[in-house]
């Protein structure tokens, strides 16, 4: 079993006034994991059907192998589906539940057992293909649904968020499953879902969506070092990156509410910016800027601990033994290599220009608070 390619081109879906998919265009890969990735609401589930042959399109075009399948029905399009409730037949056994699929296609029964005993062994169903739905767990019962899906021996399998009616262990041991499978089988693989852990730890490449539209296509390392837009850098991360508002006064960039000048801007630069710290790369210092203490959340090595500077709030991941208490002020610091600068009313990441054009502060700046982004102490 090989992958196909799949390609949208300017996609759109609107029931009336509601645009739910609006002119949106990616790649997903043969033989490659793609997930589409994003809130409630962002169109994710909806381009999945679209992809399927279960939504018809407003606008825009649908490509499997080369091929236009826009106006093709589901059933010529090469594709297996997984869903969210996995839609299992109470009445019918393990096995029967698997083979539906090529029983209503009339596959010889000779061939339905060969692809049986092949798909029961690959996902651990072999002792179990006599019981019914009822009588197994949440896991058993996604792999019956997955057996469902890769017996069909399509070289596209779409899923709708699988997992979510699982727990957090049984989760974890189903994404290794499923991304172990993939690769083995060699699937072109497109997997909606809101949880970005699952896209980071399985995804070839993320398709991040907001309101209809695509945020940002790159691999999980692009999207977590370099975000293109605000809203990436906040829904990658756990937990999210902190979006700093800065105030200009003059050349000098500062948190509203707050004395340290943080930079110096020595260009054009927007007037409302947004700077992005990820809590992981926030470190303790006495020459670091001076933050209050609001809550700390205990999480075994680590604490999140959520601050105040001037007007604006921040999360610290910092390592438990390192002494902080809710009300009292600490300092906090970063390295240059860790920021990242956001138009503040577009959201966009701004370019190497930019970046050239903030000066970080130094103590000709602020002598209270000496050089708080050229990195740690």
């Amino acid at each position: 079993m090989t992958g196909v390619e799949i390609e949208a081109r300017a996609l759109r879906k609107s029931w009336g006034d509601t645009q739910a998919v609006d002119g949106i265009s990616f790649t997903a890969e043969a033989g490659k994991f793609t997930v589409l990735l994003g809130p409630s609401g962002c169109g994710k589930s909806t381009t999945l059907r679209l992809i399927a042959g279960l939504e018809q399109a407003t606008d825009g075009s649908i490509r499997i192998d080369g091929q236009d399948v826009t106006q093709r029905p589901p059933n010529e399009r090469q594709i297996a589906m997984v869903f969210q409730s996995y839609a299992l037949f109470p009445h019918l056994n393990v096995a029967e539940n698997i083979l539906f699929g090529l029983k209503v296609r009339r596959v010889p029964a000779a061939r339905r057992k060969e692809r049986l005993d092949r798909v029961a062994a690959l996902l651990g169903l072999s002792d179990l293909l006599e019981r019914r739905p009822a009588q197994l767990s949440g896991g058993q019962q996604q792999r019956v649904a997955l057996g469902r899906a890769v017996i069909a021996e399509k070289p596209i399998c779409l899923m709708d968020e699988p997992l979510s009616n699982l727990d957090a262990k049984l989760r974890h041991e189903m994404r290794v499953e499923l991304r172990a499978l993939q690769r083995k089988l060699g699937l072109t693989m497109v997997y909606v879902t809101h949880d970005q852990a699952e896209a980071i730890s399985m995804a070839d490449r993320i398709i991040v969506m907001n309101g209809g539209r695509i945020e940002q296509v790159g691999t999980p390392g692009e999207i977590y070092d370099q975000p293109a837009t605000a809203f990436t850098a906040r829904f990658i991360g756990t937990p999210p990156m902190n979006l700093i508002a800065l105030s200009r006064a003059g050349q000098s960039l500062r948190v509203p509410g707050a004395d340290p000048v943080l930079a110096e801007a020595r260009g054009a630069l927007p007037d409302n910016l947004l700077l992005g710290i990820r809590p992981e790369d926030l470190h303790l210092s006495d020459r670091g800027v001076p933050v209050q203490v609001e809550a700390i959340e205990y999480l075994g090595a680590d604490n999140l601990v959520d601050c105040r500077l001037g007007s604006q709030r921040l999360t610290a991941r910092l390592q438990h033994r390192q002494e902080v208490a809710e009300g009292r002020t600490i300092r906090l610091r970063w390295s240059t290599e860790a920021v990242h600068l956001f138009d503040g009313l577009s959201g966009t990441r701004l370019d190497e220009a930019s970046w050239r054009a903030v000066e970080p502060a130094t103590e000709s700046i602020n002598r209270m608070n000496a050089a708080v982004v050229d990195g740690p102490s």
